[in-house]
């Protein structure tokens, strides 16, 4: 049974946070690198973070200009980041990332 655009959706967005507070993928050139998706998807997936209250900023690096810096995340809202963690291999599967 294929997985809903609505699941595929919110385990992306689980997993990117994953990626991004695990220090695993910081940047879009990184979690494109880490997951195959484009670059359009990585910054949408970026962006649709809030709608699960998920508090994601980008720190701006000192002295830095044009975007230089990485994205954090600040806090996880209502997810649970260790249910996230204990099924990372599932995500990953139903998704199809490395």
């Amino acid at each position: 049974m294929e997985a809903s655009k609505t699941r595929t959706s919110f385990y992306r967005r689980l997993y990117v946070a994953w990626l991004i507070d695990s220090g695993t993928a910081t940047t879009v050139p990184a979690l494109m690198a880490a997951t195959g998706m484009p670059r359009r998807t990585a910054q949408d997936t970026l962006a649709a973070l809030a709608e699960l209250d998920i508090d994601c900023a980008f720190s701006q690096h000192d002295g830095e200009r044009n975007n230089a810096g990485h994205y954090v995340i600040r806090t996880w809202g209502p997810i649970d980041r260790a249910w996230v963690g204990a099924h990372l291999a599932q995500i990953r599967s139903l998704l199809g990332y490395p």
